[in-house]
């Protein structure tokens, strides 16, 4: 969990930093650059400046300050530098064969002697790489008496802009590196604690009602939530306690006189063949025997369901449906009824352990109760916002509206009810879904039926 959490931390902070810096990147490289030429054409016009009394007087070539000055310069900022005169012949440089050259055919040079500063780039045949130059004229008052050139290869221009960059990809190395020493005491903080109580889950999950969180380790939240859960843990006990004595009781008290109940009318249906009407009044009695048996049973799931833990684990409900309705495909066959599954591939809802099955038990079961021959009953499940749809429609005669809003209540039994039935399925199925923060409920089906409705959550809601 630390290992993820670091990666998160770092690629955020890698997504901020990008998003931020990059065109930061671009805008220095570019002022940078900028500044860069408005120095050279500042530092051309002092030069410029400094010839023309020479330049004016055709000595500048015995001008020693100047020359100096040339030299000095181009020395210090790695440029070079040459001054022609009006005739675009060279008389001063930073290169010995500045002197006398001829000048003319050199664009930059034809502009300035224009009277036309200019700055660009060219291929220099001489250099053999690109050239990046700042030229400007030498003035007298209005007259043009020369130029000077600032020229340097254009990776210097370049180097000097990227050097900014070089800075700022420094500052989010530290970032990053920042983000990690963060993350990392976020983790042993934080994370640590949570992944301690995660455990302790786990165990308490597993059947280990002795597991209690540490109390005293993480942030204040973090104790908050091991003190409720150990409060939790600590109730545990007693409920399953409470749920298994009952259970036990119900099925002393319960089951057992039933079952002796069962044995006695079994034996005396074999004993009373010669008189049709007592056989018939043994028969009804043994069914009666077996709808008291799942009313028993239905009574207990109930009781399960009322006691049902807050925890609730992840299950596939497309899984679930399609191995459902296998299951009760051969009795649906035996009824002429088809069942069809429309799910997608896989569909993850949040429910008390055990709870789907029984919910698609029921509702199924009661669908096949009253759906006649050559029908269709439908399992489908549908997104909704913060859940899932679980659908099961039949083509039977359906309920009234009113019938529809009691049907949930326990022992309720419809007109249309089969015979024998302990009109608690239904309920089961509200309990169980309402244990896992979900809900039921009934709706008019389009083919005229009932389209019975679980919505349950989905683990990310």
């Amino acid at each position: 969990m630390r290992f993820r959490l670091l990666l998160v931390m770092l690629g955020v902070v890698a997504v901020v930093l990008a998003v931020h810096d990059i065109p930061l990147a671009w805008h220095l490289e570019r002022v940078e650059r900028d500044r860069f030429v408005t120095k050279l054409e500042r530092d051309a016009f002092v030069i410029a400046g400094r010839a023309e009394e020479a330049l004016e007087g055709g000595t500048a070539a015995d001008e020693p300050i100047i020359a100096a000055l040339v030299d000095r310069y181009s020395a210090q900022e790695d440029v070079r530098v040459a001054v022609v005169d009006a005739d675009a012949t060279g008389v001063v440089g930073s290169d010995e064969d500045v002197l006398q050259e001829d000048f003319s055919n050199r664009p930059e040079f034809a502009s300035a002697l224009r009277g036309e500063p200019t700055t660009g780039e060219r291929y220099s045949s001489t250099l053999g790489e690109e050239l990046f130059f700042v030229a400007v004229p030498v003035l007298s008052g209005e007259e043009v008496v020369g130029a000077v050139r600032i020229s340097a290869p254009e990776r210097v221009v370049s180097d000097r802009a990227a050097s900014r960059v070089r800075g700022l990809l420094a500052v989010a190395l530290i970032s990053l590196a920042i983000a990690v020493a963060v993350a990392w005491v976020f983790a042993r903080s934080v994370i640590r604690p949570l992944a301690r109580l995660r455990t302790a889950t786990d165990e308490l999950a597993s059947g280990d009602l002795d597991a209690r969180a540490d109390e005293t380790a993480g942030p204040r939240e973090v104790r908050a939530l091991a003190s409720s859960f150990n409060s939790m843990a600590n109730r545990l006990p007693l409920l399953v306690e409470q749920q298994r004595a009952f259970a036990g009781t119900t099925s002393h008290q319960l089951r057992t006189p039933l079952t002796a109940l069962r044995l006695r009318l079994e034996r005396l249906a074999a004993e009373v063949d010669a008189d049709p009407h007592l056989r018939d009044s043994v028969q009804e009695s043994l069914a009666e025997t077996d709808r008291l048996r799942r009313m028993i049973e239905g009574l207990l799931a109930l009781s399960r369901a009322d006691d049902a833990a807050a925890a609730v684990v992840t299950v596939d409900l497309a899984a679930v449906l399609r191995d459902r309705a296998d299951y009760w495909k051969p009795l649906a066959e035996e009824r002429d009824v088809t069942i069809d599954v429309d799910v997608p591939p896989a569909v993850e809802v949040s429910v008390v352990p055990g709870a789907l099955e029984q919910i698609v038990d029921n509702l199924v079961d009661n669908a096949l109760e009253v759906s006649p021959e050559g029908s269709r009953l439908r399992l489908a499940a549908t997104a909704v916002p913060r859940g899932v749809e679980l659908h099961v429609a039949d083509e039977g005669p359906g309920l009234s509206e009113q019938d529809r809003q009691r049907a949930f209540d326990r022992f309720w039994r419809g007109d249309n009810a089969a015979p024998g039935g302990s009109g608690l399925g239904l309920a089961i199925v509200h309990q169980l879904a309402a244990a896992g923060n979900g809900r039921a409920e009934l709706r008019r089906s389009p083919s005229g039926g009932l389209d019975a409705v679980v919505t349950l959550r989905t683990p990310s809601a």
